[in-house]
């Protein structure tokens, strides 16, 4: 174990206690104290949505069952944080949820945490996060320009993964692969966590993206792609050495995960960030508005300039709309321009009088 993780570990134990104690000052049972919000929700929700209409009654229950208790139903109701509902609340809406959805899940949320408060579990309701609107109106604008947010260079992209290495604790050298690996499939961190040795294919070097890693209730998990279907990816050679090491060092057993946190555990974004202090590197770095997500735009955008034609970048990315796949193409002006001239042309050679045959002389 390392010293960072058996801080958190420690950091844990006290908040388990501290809510004990509270409970007991407070009149609670240890039960109640440390009753998880999957359990507790199950067993309150009908009070929690009492005065609904029953048409709302599916929309919040299924908000509930697929989005609040796997990303927090494992903790224990005293020990849900505002921060940590924000943060649950924006990897929703970048895992392309509606607003309506992101809305009805927030909405059933804060019904079960109020009561919570009703039941003198908790003072505060933390899960009346505000702001949320505008973190969805700045995902539709990155999914109207996402070339915005891609790195330009391979050296841009070298000089944050080596960053975030070296303020990781024992500077853990996976972190920085993770990313260069992400950026150069243009893979999301979920699908690089659920990559396995048996998924690389080194003769063609192509990588078969079969499964994701996200939250769980308990913690993380493996599933589908978000597409549902398994895609194609291939491994450039700027990464094939370091691919090359990472299934020496995970063994020939053909279910070992490629990529694993210092202590061989599943990735997620939010172990990412919290173990290279991502936020605080970016900004060191002039990168503040960089997110891990957009390490796949990187990619997405590099494929689209080399020339991948769009089909066959729609394939790699797994995208479900074609629109989505075209917002990656460069809006070159000079192609553009060219393009316009040549259709002058073709219409110019169209508009022309034919030249007629030259008359026939007969000679006797």
């Amino acid at each position: 174990m390392s010293l960072s993780e058996g801080k958190h570990d420690e950091d844990q134990a006290r908040q388990w206690l501290r809510a004990i104690i509270e409970a007991a000052e407070a009149g609670l049972s240890p039960s109640l104290a440390t009753m998880k919000l999957a359990d507790y929700g199950e067993a309150n929700m009908s009070l929690a949505l009492r005065g609904l209409e029953l048409k709302t009654h599916d929309p919040y229950l299924s908000g509930w069952r697929q989005r609040v208790v796997p990303a927090l139903g494992h903790l224990p109701v005293r020990m849900i944080t505002n921060g940590a509902v924000d943060r649950t609340v924006q990897n929703w809406i970048a895992d392309g949820h509606s607003r309506s959805t992101v809305k009805n899940t927030i909405a059933v949320l804060v019904r079960v945490m109020e009561q919570a408060v009703r039941d003198g579990l908790i003072k505060v309701n933390p899960a009346r996060v505000t702001g949320w609107q505008k973190l969805y109106k700045q995902a539709e604008d990155e999914l109207l320009d996402p070339r915005a947010l891609a790195l330009p260079d391979w050296e841009t992209l070298v000089r944050p993964a080596e960053a975030l290495v070296a303020a990781s604790h024992d500077r853990y050298r996976g972190w920085g692969e993770v990313v260069l690996f992400a950026a150069c499939t243009a893979a999301r961190i979920g699908e690089v966590s659920g990559c396995r040795v048996g998924d690389i294919d080194t003769t063609r070097w192509i990588w078969t993206v079969r499964r994701q890693t996200t939250p769980a209730p308990g913690g993380l998990t493996d599933k589908g792609t978000k597409g549902k279907r398994a895609r194609k990816v291939p491994i450039i050679e700027e990464i094939r050495p370091l691919v090359a090491q990472r299934l020496l060092s995970a063994g020939p057993e053909p279910d070992a995960r490629l990529f694993t946190g210092p202590r061989g555990g599943r990735i997620s974004t939010a172990v990412l960030r919290d173990a290279t202090h991502w936020d605080k590197v970016g900004t060191k770095l002039g990168y503040e508005h960089l997110r891990r997500h957009d390490l796949r735009h990187t990619g997405l955008t590099w494929f689209a300039d080399a020339g991948v034609q769009v089909h066959v970048l729609r394939r790699i990315a797994g995208h479900g709309s074609l629109t989505t796949t075209q917002r990656y193409l460069h809006p070159d002006v000079h192609k553009i321009t060219a393009a316009g001239a040549a259709l002058t042309a073709h219409l110019s050679a169209l508009r022309a009088p034919r030249s007629l045959p030259s008359p026939i002389t007969i000679t006797r």
